[in-house]
């Protein structure tokens, strides 16, 4: 009987496989061998990667491991099996998994990039194709203006340090790098998801935010690492988290749907769920727009207020979406008494987030970050506090294209999620939409990524892009991100300088 790895040699089926052999399988090209073939080996001595094999005894050869193919590139080789096969039986394309892979943001080249910078820790060049998406705008259009040459440089020498704390209220805390992750809720991703997102932010000294819904007691060991959200729907808020967290985020609206509301439909609100969020299991669940206890900045401030009389220690952050006049929301949160203001634009958010929302209403973040620097530069207040953006971050060079239009520092989200496998399918909404496992609450789905595994990756991610920024600064000039910061005369937009972004 002839069994799977007769027929495949090493390439099992994907489903047999650990998660990062998993993601490992993903091929990037078809090798088709038509009938026209005779076995007679050729392609196997000419291939120097190991995608033909033939074995002695059986009458015809194996079937091509994809896997290790490298496309058409290889043609500049004398080796090139399609050009040497004597029948002329095999043919090479685009995989069908490629095609499918991603979307004008994310494109394929940009995806497999961050799988292999989560499997091997090794940063892409500056000038990798895949460190820019297909959108045709937005960070993809933006490009810093580099010299040719690298400098030599100390990578302990520079220094990626962001400080949340610019007041004299509340405790002060310093991110060692210029990143924490943003809110993915309890409901919204798998209790797995969340720990190696809290795994690798104490590995890193930085936070992540749980998002709305409260988290569960397995988080509780993180709690130093956390960022407790408090949203429209006050789902899972409870004092004793607001006490026992260091930053304390208002969510007023997601610039991936401002105006909208969250929402949680039926089939991922689990019994667990339900019971931390207070509601009935299986029924869908929405936040409304806005909160309902604000209409001005004096409301604003009782919000701020409120928090800090339960936690006094605790770092205020407020997220906003983009609307035109976010430069006046910015200042208003500044008297209100937050001391961060995270601007989140209408690029990210996951398959849950409505089309017709993220690319129809609020303002983009690379025009918005811009607008707000400058108007708290003119009020005499920048220094004063911190500004974090949002919304799309997808790359080491999106987070220093962010800085550099004067941003302090980014939130990052969805390149976690591709890093431990996503495939950008949208299907997020679904209970048991999520292929990999990430945006679930299905026990059985779940069990597909491990915290530990997860965990790993993203601090390979993480070590990737470090490295990135490392060279960046030190071709730049530079041994501290902060001098990146507003930064504009880096940048080029299309060709031409970037300063008028914003304005």
């Amino acid at each position: 009987m002839t069994s799977s790895k007769d027929i495949y040699g090493d390439a099992r089926p994907e489903t047999s496989l650990d998660p990062s052999e998993r993601l490992r399988f993903m091929s990037s090209h078809t090798v088709t061998r038509a009938d026209t073939c005779i076995s007679c080996g050729m392609c196997e001595s000419l291939c120097p990667y190991g995608v033909h094999k033939r074995v002695e005894g059986h009458a015809r050869i194996l079937l091509p491991d994809d896997r290790k193919c490298i496309g058409p590139s290889c043609s500049v080789n004398y080796f090139f099996c399609v050009a040497n096969c004597p029948t002329k039986s095999l043919s090479i394309t685009p995989s069908d998994n490629l095609r499918s892979l991603g979307d004008a943001r994310w494109s394929a080249d940009m995806v497999l990039a961050t799988w292999k910078m989560a499997e091997t820790a090794e940063p892409m060049a500056l000038d990798d194709p895949a460190n820019c998406g297909l959108s045709g705008g937005g960070f993809d259009e933006l490009r810093f203006v580099l010299p040719s040459r690298t400098p030599r440089y100390d990578p302990e020498d520079i220094s990626f340090s962001v400080e949340l704390n610019r007041r004299g209220t509340g405790e002060k805390i310093t991110l060692p790098v210029p990143f924490y992750g943003g809110g993915m809720s309890f409901g919204s991703i798998s209790v797995h998801t969340m720990l190696a997102r809290l795994k690798a932010a104490k590995t890193w000294g930085t936070f992540t935010c749980t998002g709305e819904g409260g988290y569960p007691a397995l988080l509780t060991p993180f709690e130093d690492n956390i960022v407790i959200q408090i949203a429209t729907g006050l789902f899972g808020v409870r004092e004793e988290t607001i006490q026992r967290s260091r930053i304390v985020e208002f969510k007023y609206a997601q610039g991936a749907k401002p105006g909208l509301g969250g929402h949680l439909l039926g089939d991922k609100n689990t019994p667990d769920v339900a019971r931390m969020r207070e509601a009935v299991p299986y029924t869908s669940l929405f936040s409304p727009f806005p909160f309902h206890s604000v209409y001005s900045v004096e409301d604003h401030k009782k919000h701020l207020d409120w928090a800090l009389a339960i936690n006094p220690k605790a770092i205020l952050s407020v997220k906003v979406s983009t609307p035109s006049d976010v430069d006046m929301v910015s200042v208003g949160s500044y008297y209100a008494g937050a001391h961060i203001v995270h601007l989140d634009g209408g690029y990210g958010g996951t398959g849950a987030a409505p089309e017709i929302a993220k690319k129809n209403i609020a303002m983009p973040i690379e025009y918005a970050i811009p607008k707000v620097h400058r108007f708290l530069e003119a009020e005499g207040i920048r220094d004063k506090i911190t500004l974090i953006a949002s919304g799309g971050i997808r790359t080491a060079l999106d987070v220093a294209k962010a800085i550099a239009l004067g941003a302090d520092g980014v939130v990052i989200g969805t390149s976690e999620l591709v890093a431990l496998g996503c495939v950008r399918c949208g299907n997020c909404e679904s209970g048991r939409g999520c292929p990999r496992g990430i945006a679930t609450t299905d026990p059985e789905l779940e069990r597909l990524n491990t915290p530990d595994w997860g965990a790993e990756r993203l601090d390979n991610l993480y070590t990737a892009w470090w490295l990135q920024w490392c060279e960046l600064l030190a071709r730049l000039g530079m041994k501290d991100i902060s001098e990146l910061c507003g930064r504009t005369d880096l940048l080029r937009y299309r060709d031409r300088p970037a300063k008028e972004v914003g304005r």
